[in-house]
């Protein structure tokens, strides 16, 4: 596969717009490495209003959705939806790159947003082989879209997606993965266990990128990080960030208690 564009923004449109799942993840890498090699401008390019995506899975209404757990049969939709989570964390990266070329950020930002996508890839393609271990494709089952329907409610606001996405939904999962990775060790499956362990401490570095660039522009804006993101999430998310917290964990990655005070259990 050879390089047939010019800017970081449009590779990242390269990369949107491709459906399969395969070709979606050898994009990245090629892209990434490109970027690091100096290969590309970031430049400008208009991102599509969701992603390209491949006929299966289909897509349906989280009720909808197989149970998930660390019993047998629940394990497979377990590693399947979390392999979907992952996959849409890769066009998310992507899309922030793409969407937000004109909100005059400095290169570091494109850095770690090219990283994370990076990454994602990697969790995917785990869990992916994951599966084939088990005798499932990705695709053999449903999921759903939460994290796009966050992503299109944010297209215009670049801090209102770092408090939606990275600082609240994909937070999340450092929240309850230590939980779930015990629950499997207890089970016997300490192959799902590592793969999930290894995802963790990726996620913790990626909602650090996501409060530091959170704080950047609330420096650069003059207004109170903490204040901010309580204000945003009561205009954007659905519902309230329900505990319990990783506190540990996310103060790990910059995201203090101060910023979840609203919701904390008194």
């Amino acid at each position: 596969m050879t390089i047939n564009v010019s800017s970081l923004a449009e590779a990242a449109v390269d990369v949107l717009t491709t459906a399969g799942p395969t070709q979606k993840v050898s994009k990245t890498y090629l892209y990434v490495a490109a970027w690091r090699n100096g290969e590309m401008s970031i430049g400008q390019c208009t991102p599509p209003d969701r992603p390209a995506r491949p006929a299966a899975p289909r897509l349906c209404a989280p009720r909808e959705m197989p149970k998930r757990s660390t019993g047998p049969k629940g394990r497979i939709a377990l590693v399947h939806a979390l392999a979907h989570i992952e996959l849409n964390a890769v066009d998310l990266a992507w899309d922030i790159i793409a969407r937000f070329t004109g909100d005059d950020m400095p290169s570091a930002f494109y850095d770690d947003w090219v990283t994370v996508a990076d990454e994602e890839a990697k969790h995917f393609e785990a869990l992916k082989t994951h599966l084939h271990s088990w005798n499932t494709a990705y695709g053999d089952l449903p999921a759903h879209d939460g994290l796009w329907e966050a992503a299109a409610v944010t297209a215009e606001a670049l801090l209102a997606r770092l408090a939606l996405i990275p600082m609240t939904l994909e937070a999340r999962g450092i929240d309850t993965t230590p939980h779930l990775v015990q629950r499997l060790r207890q089970a016997g499956d300490e192959e799902t266990a590592s793969i999930l362990d290894m995802i963790y401490n990726d996620e913790i570095n990626h909602l650090a990128v996501g409060v530091r660039w959170f704080e950047f522009l609330c420096a650069r804006d003059q207004k109170p990080p903490t204040d901010q993101y309580k204000y945003l999430l009561e205009r954007y998310f659905r519902g309230t960030p329900k505990g319990p917290f990783n506190i540990d964990a996310r103060t790990e990655a910059g995201m203090t208690a101060n910023y979840l005070a609203p919701w904390l259990e008194t």
